[in-house]
């Protein structure tokens, strides 16, 4: 019975929901901060549009939610790094852009045409989450353009290219 040894009830358990959350240092990056807001701002939006007369609008923050809770987890756990298929920072950036277009349309006919006080905060809101998601996706826009302007050199591309050129150079001879 030696074999077997008795497990140490003195280190903590990590439990489900701290696997899940994010980790400290990604949640204070810059990323880490912006989804949290957005995911924040796009919540309260939600529920100030559901509380309104203008409850027709009530399905743009729930999708904006919704989106930026799956990216927030997808980031935060490094899912997003098992699969390589998925070109993750286009699809944040269209994610962004339709966003900021959206909640800053919605927003306007919420303030204007709406009365109720419900309404008027929602519009507020969506202003703030506009501000959210324009900030996130100039960011994007600049780190995908600084990608670019490298040529798009990753640590794959040059021993792609000398396979390339061996291959070239022994069907010249």
């Amino acid at each position: 019975m030696g074999d077997i040894e008795a497990p140490d009830v003195r280190q903590p358990s990590h439990s489900v929901l701290q696997s899940v959350l994010p980790s400290r240092e990604w949640a204070s990056s810059r990323k880490g901060m912006l989804l949290i807001a957005e995911v924040s701002v796009s919540f309260i939006d939600f529920v100030c549009f559901a509380a309104s007369t203008a409850a027709a609008f009530v399905t743009v923050p729930l999708l904006e939610f919704l989106a930026a809770l799956f990216l927030l987890f997808a980031y935060s756990t490094k899912f997003s790094e098992r699969f390589k298929g998925f070109l993750w920072p286009l699809m944040d950036f269209m994610r962004c852009v339709t966003a900021a277009i959206i909640y800053f349309i919605i927003s306007i006919i919420a303030v204007s045409k709406y009365v109720d006080s419900s309404s008027k905060a929602a519009g507020v809101f969506g202003f703030i989450a506009t501000i959210a998601f324009a900030l996130d996706f100039y960011l994007i826009f600049n780190e995908l353009a600084n990608f670019l302007k490298q040529g798009g050199e990753t640590t794959e591309e040059p021993s792609r290219q000398q396979d390339v050129d061996d291959f070239s150079d022994s069907d010249s001879d």
